[in-house]
């Protein structure tokens, strides 16, 4: 088998269970997986040497949250919202109208470069949606188009009720047949909980749909102002309930105590409900920016997502969601790259693969052009990837 050494690494976080950050560090890639980390005077022997030049290395970006199937922009949409339009679900129809007006290769070329663009800045693991579609044979298209562009695809039918359709029969489709259709290709379902979306009763009947299938389920949640969405996701024992903008005590607490079985040093316990953080779009919207600091310290891990999007967070740059997580949402740099590593790993269930430097998991790194992880947040802004590593490959 092949190995290469990373060798002369000023900084590496390994965003372990222990927290660890090492300096004059190496690590030991062989094939896909990571072999050994450790400080670079112990470093073993390789096939090859890549000398990193004192630069720091993190685990690769896991983004748990994207919606990256979708033809056009909203840029008029954007511009009105900065001069004091209010942001609603229904924008989402735009969009919707421009990706049904494209061909399998139009719309395929379109998501394969963004997913390229992510992987140049760190990303991965990536995960994105259906939910453009809004109907039978546009989500399955989608479904189909998606799944091997991605390493996480999730069902989002209920994204939106189409313009004319009644809410609770397109419900139904959502629940039965679309369900059905696009099951064979998706790792997850997700349900627009939310005012001018989907109530609470509708957010059920599609959750308890999934759960019947044996399908994993997330929310979206908590957007727009306080609702039924985290209560829903804790109850289905969904992996994530995602925006969380608008929480009271009892939210976090349902958060909180979803993980009182969950030891990760300890490997175990069954992991509960994360919270995920969208900063880019709460900057976008105009929301309040979602309460890390309180749900961390509440003992509820949170992962932080660039929720690429045309309407509400076009980009999918996960070095700009942790400098703003840090700058702006009070979390130290530590808590906001092991949240856009290990949270989003823990909000996709793929913890043991990946989100952190251990030696077994998949060989996915960020090298900075930095000499100390800080820089993300104290050069904010700054391009500063210097290469990706995925599955042990140089990709960047």
């Amino acid at each position: 088998m092949a190995t290469t050494l990373l060798a002369n690494i000023e900084q590496l976080s390994t965003v372990d269970a222990a927290g660890r950050v090492l300096e004059n560090a190496a690590v030991l890639i062989e094939d896909d997986k990571i072999a050994w980390i450790g400080p670079a005077a112990d470093a073993p022997q390789a096939d090859a040497i890549t000398d990193l030049s004192g630069r720091s290395v993190l685990p690769g970006w896991v983004d748990s949250h994207s919606h990256l199937i979708f033809g056009g922009d909203r840029a008029e949409e954007f511009v009105a919202r900065m001069a004091g339009q209010s942001y609603a679900a229904g924008g989402i129809a735009v969009t919707t109208s421009a990706t049904r007006s494209l061909g399998d290769q139009q719309l395929a070329d379109l998501v394969s470069a963004r997913r390229a663009q992510a992987l140049s800045m760190g990303t991965t693991w990536m995960e994105t949606k259906t939910g453009y579609g809004l109907e039978l044979a546009e989500e399955l298209r989608h479904a189909q188009l998606g799944r091997p562009m991605v390493d996480t695809l999730t069902f989002l039918g209920a994204h939106l009720v189409p313009s004319g359709s009644d809410a609770d029969q397109y419900t139904e489709l959502v629940a039965g047949p679309m369900l059905e259709a696009v099951a064979e290709h998706i790792d997850f379902v997700d349900v627009f909980c939310e005012r001018g979306a989907f109530n609470e009763e509708q957010t059920r009947r599609v959750l308890y749909a999934a759960q019947s299938r044996g399908i994993a389920t997330k929310v979206h949640g908590n957007q727009l102002g306080p609702g039924p969405g985290v209560k829903l996701a804790v109850e289905f024992g969904s992996h994530s309930v995602d925006h969380v903008n608008y929480l009271d005590d009892s939210d976090i607490q349902a958060l909180a105590g979803s993980w009182e079985r969950w030891d990760r040093a300890g490997r175990t316990g069954k992991p509960g409900t994360v919270a995920t953080c969208l900063p880019a779009c709460d900057l976008s919207t105009r929301q309040p920016l979602a309460p890390g600091r309180e749900l961390l310290d509440a003992g509820v891990p949170i992962a932080l997502a660039s929720n690429c999007n045309p309407g509400t967070s076009y980009t999918s740059n996960m070095n700009f969601c942790v400098a703003t997580a840090v700058l702006q949402m009070n979390l130290t740099l530590a808590e906001a790259i092991e949240a856009a590593t290990y949270g989003g790993a823990l909000a996709l269930g793929v913890q043991d693969e990946v989100g952190s430097l251990e030696v077994g998991k998949r060989a996915d790194l960020l090298v900075l052009d930095a000499p100390a992880a800080a820089h993300l947040a104290y050069r904010p802004g700054m391009n500063l990837t210097h290469s990706v590593y995925r599955a042990g490959q140089l990709v960047f």
